[in-house]
């Protein structure tokens, strides 16, 4: 690459449990011959997505190009920690053929896009693309795009409910700033999920784009990257719910790390994490988990109800520590009482 040309930048969005953190672990395994470097911003202070990919490090992706963000929203946060992060990478001996950047899941995707303007930067890196990931099953059931007759009957009902909740908004800006729309959990959807996830998606959307069904993050890389969007420079083209706004807050949603001692029964664990979804209204749990008699530790990722977990590596030298990452609307986070709902009693502890 010549070094006077803009590193490609992917900015990868999509809400909570979307499966970003998967597309881009397949896109380090199937990287199409290009060296990356990635960006992880996480919600809270405990990074989970960071660990899961630095565990995918190879010689295109070595672990120092892996960089981790965990206490605050980059685009917040951009002389302090983003500018600082992006100069760090282009310095490498070995600069990167492309920078892959996963948001938080809360994240607005436009504020950061912005960022890319700041002159310390902006003549040595473009935004290549936005790439939007959706859970088709989830939009298939209406969650973020609710039946207009349905709401009109709940405004009728309840004057509390004229304005769009910031779940909605978060993810109408996601997928309004996208260059191309990923509908995940495609097997779990089937095929008429899918189409009611386009139709749902098509009504939100303010132009045109692809979209495509995905299932694991398998997609090939030559689609999603070098799409040479220049995103930075086609901001009104990605109309948000904040536009006219100088900054913007993340008030709305809030998080807690739970410790927890280990761990001798698996299944009650889910049930209880199951349990803080319903009763909580906890939108996501990811974290490590020491199980008793078991070298290996146990990632666990939940999306609302949906729980997955597995054995990934060893302790090794590592402390034997379970933190549950715990992410919610703001009035529903209350550390006491899910310390109470996860019923540490019943989990063999």
């Amino acid at each position: 690459m010549n070094s006077l040309a803009k590193v490609p930048v992917t900015v990868v969005t999509g809400f909570l449990g979307s499966g970003k953190t998967t597309l881009i672990q397949h896109l380090l395994a199937n990287p199409d011959g290009k060296k990356l470097a990635v960006l992880v911003n996480e919600f809270g202070s405990e990074g989970v997505d960071g660990e899961i990919l630095k565990s995918c490090a190879d010689a295109n992706c070595p672990e120092e190009n892996i960089v981790e963000l965990a206490n605050g929203c980059i685009c917040c946060t951009v002389a302090d920690d983003f500018i600082p992060t992006m100069e760090k990478l282009l310095a490498r001996p070995v600069r990167p053929d492309h920078i892959l950047i996963e948001t938080s899941g809360l994240a607005l995707p436009k504020p950061l896009l912005k960022a890319f303007d700041w002159p310390e930067i902006r003549s040595r890196i473009t935004v290549d693309g936005v790439i939007a990931l959706a859970d088709a099953e989830a939009v298939a059931a209406g969650r973020f795009a609710p039946d207009p007759a349905a709401v009109e009957a709940q405004r009728a009902a309840d004057e509390n409910l004229d304005h769009e909740t910031p779940l909605s908004e978060v993810f109408e800006d996601q997928i309004a700033c996208a260059d191309i729309v990923l509908l995940t959990k495609a097997d779990l959807a089937g095929a008429a999920g899918i189409e009611a996830a386009k139709a749902a998606i098509t009504a939100e959307m303010p132009r045109r784009v692809p979209m495509l069904s995905v299932t694991d993050g398998a997609i090939d890389a030559r689609v999603i990257l070098g799409l040479g969007a220049a995103a930075e420079n086609d901001l009104a083209a990605r109309p948000s719910h904040h536009d006219g706004e100088e900054d913007h807050e993340h008030d709305d949603f809030a998080s807690v790390v739970i410790d927890l001692p280990e761990v001798s029964d698996i299944d009650a664990l889910v049930a209880s994490v199951q349990r803080l979804s319903r009763e909580q209204n906890v939108l996501r749990v990811k974290g490590y988990i020491a199980v008793a008699g078991k070298p290996m530790r146990l990632l666990l990722q939940a999306v609302g109800e949906r729980v997955r977990h597995q054995f990934d590596k060893p302790w090794g030298a590592a402390l034997r520590q379970s933190k549950l990452v715990v992410i919610g609307e703001h009035g529903d986070i209350d550390e006491a009482a899910i310390k109470a709902g996860l019923g540490l009693s019943g989990l063999g502890i």
